[in-house]
């Protein structure tokens, strides 16, 4: 299989890695205008590069593409990838441009629309869905923040010139669009939301920095999910609760502690954490991303996108749910 890489940046590269090792004999090309990415690409990674799709294809009969550029681009270069008969991985889009386009024409080409939603394939978030469903309580309540100071997400370069300080792409857009996917997939749809949100920091910005919203589950869950690019230290806190059940997680590949009442115990309401280990020693991070960054999920998720190019296996996650997330975010932003 011949796969195109479109965008060869950091995620871009961080793909080409992971493809290469989900399957050694795929044949990855780069697609970036800038020469200089094109040139780092092709000295670190070994990869023929192009400066446009179109080029790319009079030479070389790729069938797939991952989309790898920054969210704002994205709804035109999947149309045109769709336009040249590629399937298409593509990272979040954070805005709903070109959807009802772009689902349509892959559905009349027969081709395949994959959105990366990288925590569904978590095996954190798996086992907590696994205990969540298997907690006798039967409603829960959770409460989840997610921050970062923006400056810090990518401290190598001006914040203020990176998408995720646009209004329409911001940084708690961000947040939520890749937090909420596994929230709303374990604890269920929406049945009403309150949110409060404000500007707390002198940040060069135009958007609210932070965002508290309280959700109303349809089956009787609840919760508090905060995302903010306020705090300085980089924080993951995730806890989960009923009369019977309590789990926490800081984010990390070692980082969910369980309780359940033991019966036998003399006093079987004692509180007692016992840290869950999910990986063993097979939880993979690179030194340049925080500990909750874990690779195994990314390889998960192109592992996804291969059995639903190949064998037609449905993914977790498609286009239509995100437009309904996107839909959500926007009254929230309202």
């Amino acid at each position: 299989m011949k796969v195109a890489v479109i965008g060869l940046g950091s995620m871009g590269q961080r793909r080409i890695r992971l493809i290469k090792q989900y399957n050694e004999t795929y044949e990855i090309f780069g697609i970036d205008t800038m020469e200089e990415r094109c040139k780092d690409c092709r000295e670190k990674l070994g990869i023929k590069t192009y400066p446009s799709i179109s080029e790319m294809k009079q030479n070389e009969n790729v069938s797939c593409a991952f989309v790898c550029t920054s969210p704002l681009s994205h709804s035109a270069i999947i149309k045109d990838c769709l336009a040249h008969d590629l399937h298409v991985f593509t990272e979040i889009n954070l805005i709903e441009d070109g959807y009802d386009e772009n689902i349509k024409t892959a559905k009349e080409k027969g081709l395949r629309l994959f959105l990366s939603s990288t925590f569904l394939y978590r095996d954190e978030v798996a086992y907590i869905k696994k205990a969540c469903r298997a907690a006798k309580d039967g409603k829960l309540n959770y409460i989840y923040h997610i921050g970062q100071y923006l400056p810090n997400w990518h401290p190598w370069e001006d914040y203020r010139k990176v998408f995720y300080a646009n209004p329409r792409t911001n940084g708690c857009r961000e947040i939520m669009a890749i937090d909420m996917p596994w929230i709303l997939d374990i604890f269920g749809k929406v049945k009403n939301f309150t949110a409060m949100k404000s500007k707390n920091s002198d940040l060069d910005i135009e958007f609210n920095d932070n965002v508290y919203i309280m959700m109303e589950h349809e089956n009787g869950n609840k919760g508090v999910f905060v995302c903010d690019v306020v705090t300085p230290k980089t924080e993951r806190s995730f806890e989960v609760y009923g009369e019977n059940f309590f789990l926490s997680w800081d984010g990390s590949a070692t980082g969910i502690k369980e309780w359940r009442p033991d019966p036998t115990a003399e006093n079987p309401n004692k509180v007692e954490l016992h840290n869950v280990d999910i990986y063993g020693n097979s939880a993979e991070n690179r030194n340049e991303y925080a500990a909750f960054v874990v690779e195994n999920a990314y390889l998960n998720e192109i592992k996804a996108f291969f059995e639903y190019v190949n064998d037609g296996k449905t993914p977790v996650y498609t286009f239509e749910d995100d437009r309904d997330l996107l839909k959500m975010i926007g009254e929230i932003e309202k």
